[in-house]
């Protein structure tokens, strides 16, 4: 019998090398995305194509009642959540000063709030899996700032507690483990002359992928079963460079 696995911001880059992994791994997916439709489709074709079931989630999880719905999609289809896969997130570059309220509101709304409602919305499905798991993507800054995105980081420092209250809380009900992206994929704005810099910074010297990501994902879900309230850096050695 197939495991099953809500991956939000399935439509690209690491939700969708996440989506498929899994897919290729025994997991039929509920494939969230926000606005990019066409990618989302191709993703879900890509799953079948593995032998998988899946089937699309529009929605905006900045706002409450997306994630209500996103819920109720996911508890219409399956009775039992064997994974959550917390991806969804946004990422932009704003100096401090210059931070908006709504700019603040809207990252803890992606990164935490909707984090916590699918979480909690998904609860009783993923405590009648036999392993039950909720997998929130953090992000090194969480830890390691880098100017130009404290309101990014502070909102990914609060999902990094949520990591650990939920497996506190939780188990031994399900798991909650945090895995904690670096540079694995470059934002589409980055010059070649600017990610040759940064790589440089990064102790294997090259930027990771989303299969990366994806394989650590597969492995916690499949492998690891005793991992529960830990972060798992894949980032190269970046996060353990000073400075």
């Amino acid at each position: 019998m197939r495991r099953t696995a809500l991956v939000t911001g399935a439509a690209k880059r690491v939700g969708r090398a996440i989506a498929l992994e899994l897919a290729a791994n025994g997991y039929d997916l509920a494939i969230h995305y926000r606005s990019s439709a066409t990618e989302a489709e191709d993703v879900a074709r890509a799953c079948r194509e593995s032998g998988a079931h899946a089937f699309l989630i529009r929605g905006d999880l900045s706002d409450v009642d997306a994630c209500r719905e996103v819920v109720r999609a996911v508890r219409e289809q399956w009775d039992t959540v064997d994974l959550l896969v917390n991806n969804a997130s946004l990422f932009e570059p704003v100096p401090f000063e210059q931070v908006t309220v709504e700019q603040i509101d809207t990252m803890h709304a992606l990164h935490v709030r909707a984090p916590f409602l699918l979480s909690q919305g998904l609860l009783e499905p993923l405590r009648k899996a036999e392993d039950g798991l909720v997998i929130h993507l953090c992000d090194i800054g969480a830890e390691r700032p880098v100017p130009g995105y404290a309101h990014y980081s502070v909102s990914k420092a609060a999902l990094v507690m949520l990591v650990r209250a939920m497996a506190v809380e939780l188990g031994p009900d399900l798991r909650c483990v945090g895995v904690s992206p670096g540079q694995v994929a470059w934002p589409p704005s980055y010059s070649e002359e600017k990610r040759a810099r940064l790589a440089k910074k990064i102790p294997l010297e090259r930027a990771g992928e989303p299969e990366d990501i994806a394989r650590l994902v597969r492995f916690v879900a499949l492998e690891a079963n005793y991992l529960n309230g830990c972060i798992l850096p894949v980032d190269g050695g970046l996060s353990a460079r000073y400075p």
